[in-house]
């Protein structure tokens, strides 16, 4: 390796040194991105303007062009679930059949079905948190559990296992390997359940060892008793003003469990029917057409059916709830405005994974991720952490990895055999562990929500987000090298 490589990976690693301790301070990722990318750039020697112009700039139009609609329909359905009352009533639908005894596990299944319905994680964190924090308050947990638990639900398993969930985690490995949604269905259900199951048994066993030395709610805590306080005064505005706080109205009441459950039914009915039957029967031949960019119906299908189902189900949702929705503009506009910040931060660290795979060193790095022994899926596994480790970001961390990695991963599979589908899914899994550490945007953002602090309350969340979901990787891993995906 020349001198001049090294003083290039040393720029590297500081442009990831410096980004990560930006993202922790609370810089915008629209400044930090380009500017610690840029510095990359001037360490390796390559010219400033052209890498922002020319390679940068592209980085972040590619990200936008592919998934702004998923983040736009996403956001606005969101807010409408938020804003019409079926969020919490879906909250309180689990808490009320589960009771205060069975507290950390009604939270998490609140959280995991609204996000695996589609609703963005900032909004089931602002919507159940009132609710989980009357919860452990009446049963006498930990407060700073809370964050912990509602990560477990929104954070892992619904993010990138559950077969057919609408997170964006589980839609950017489509275009690379021509998959859907619902791709290796039992091996995301197993992978799902190794999350769960370990993450409810650490939560109760911190649970009970805080009763054995007589901790109950605690006084450090950030009491919110009356779950039907609105979402925007449980947190502290003055330490935290994040995108997805403006609304239309919040609606007094919310509608009942079955009809607050429907719109998230209709997401997950339209993206199957879409997946399977209409699409496969529409003809699709024009998309060879070089106006339509020369490409196959594998290589937006997933996006299509993610659209249509996001669609219906906000149509459905505005029907049953229009009389709560009294100013569905607003939250209509409340929604779209929600969506710009989580895209463009998102599609800024991709900007700034082009440049880096840019770099004439970066040769150096990509190989020694492809030379990583156990074949592709173990190596598709390491890229996709190690940029989670370097962005804080599940989504960003995909995207750099399979811009820059996923045609030759693709090929490396044809060549082992491994089908598409199985490589999707470990690709999904694999970009969310490591990038729940300290500096992710979306844990520093839930323990705002929550008002508590990293040191209250990381270590829990640490397990649940970075060890359980390892283990659902490995667990996904040894299944597919032995059975392919199912």
């Amino acid at each position: 390796m020349s001198s001049g490589d090294l003083i290039g990976l040393l720029g590297i690693l500081l442009a990831v040194g410096l980004l990560i301790g930006l993202a922790f301070r609370g810089f915008s990722l629209l400044l930090a991105a380009p500017a610690v990318a840029l510095l990359a750039v001037a360490f390796s020697g390559g010219p400033l303007l052209a890498n922002l112009t020319q390679t940068f700039m592209p980085g972040v139009g590619r990200f936008i062009v592919q998934f702004f609609p998923i983040f736009l329909l996403g956001a606005v359905f969101g807010k409408l679930m938020d804003d019409s009352g079926a969020a919490r009533s879906i909250a309180r639908g689990f808490t009320d059949r589960l009771g205060s005894g069975r507290a950390i596990l009604a939270v998490v299944l609140a959280c995991a079905l609204l996000t695996y319905g589609g609703v963005s994680l900032f909004v089931v964190s602002f919507a159940v948190f009132p609710i989980a924090d009357a919860l452990f308050r009446q049963a006498n947990i930990p407060h700073r559990l809370i964050p912990a638990t509602i990560a477990l639900g929104a954070f892992t398993f619904t993010m990138t296992a559950l077969p057919g969930t609408p997170a964006i985690q589980n839609a950017i490995p489509m275009p690379h390997f021509g998959t859907t949604l619902f791709a290796a269905p039992g091996i995301g259900i197993l992978a799902a359940l190794v999350m769960l199951g370990f993450g409810i048994w650490w939560l109760k066993r911190a649970e009970n060892l805080a009763r054995r030395a007589g901790e109950g709610y605690g006084p450090d805590s950030h009491p919110i008793a009356d779950p039907e306080l609105s979402s925007e005064r449980a947190v502290n505005a003055d330490a935290f003003d994040p995108a997805e706080l403006p609304h239309g109205h919040h609606a007094p009441n919310g509608p009942s469990f079955f009809f607050a459950v429907l719109p998230i039914l209709v997401v997950l009915a339209v993206n199957l029917l879409m997946t399977w039957v209409v699409l496969p029967r529409m003809d699709t031949a024009f998309l060879a057409e070089p106006r339509w960019g020369g490409i196959s119906l594998a290589a937006v299908s997933g996006i299509w059916s993610v659209m249509t189902a996001l669609l219906a189900a906000t149509l459905v949702l505005i029907l049953i709830n229009r009389s709560r929705l009294t100013e569905l503009r607003r939250s209509l506009d409340a929604g779209a405005n929600a969506s710009v910040l989580p895209v463009f931060n998102t599609a800024s660290l991709a900007g700034f994974g082009a440049v880096v795979a840019a770099l004439p060193v970066f040769v150096i790095v990509r190989d020694g991720l492809l030379a990583v022994p156990g074949g592709p899926l173990v190596s598709l596994s390491v890229a996709a952490s190690t940029m989670g480790v370097i962005t804080g970001s599940a989504s960003a961390a995909l995207t750099i990895t399979l811009d820059a990695f996923g045609e030759t991963f693709a090929q490396m599979a044809t060549v082992a055999g491994i089908e598409p589908a199985l490589m999707h899914r470990i690709a999904s899994l694999a970009c969310g562990p490591l990038s729940m550490l300290p500096h992710s945007g979306a844990i520093v953002t839930l323990l705002a929500i929550c008002g508590a602090t990293q040191k209250q309350s990381f270590a829990h969340i640490g397990v649940v987000t970075v060890i359980g979901p390892l283990l659902g990787l490995m667990t996904a891993i040894v299944l597919g090298s032995l059975f392919g995906a199912f």
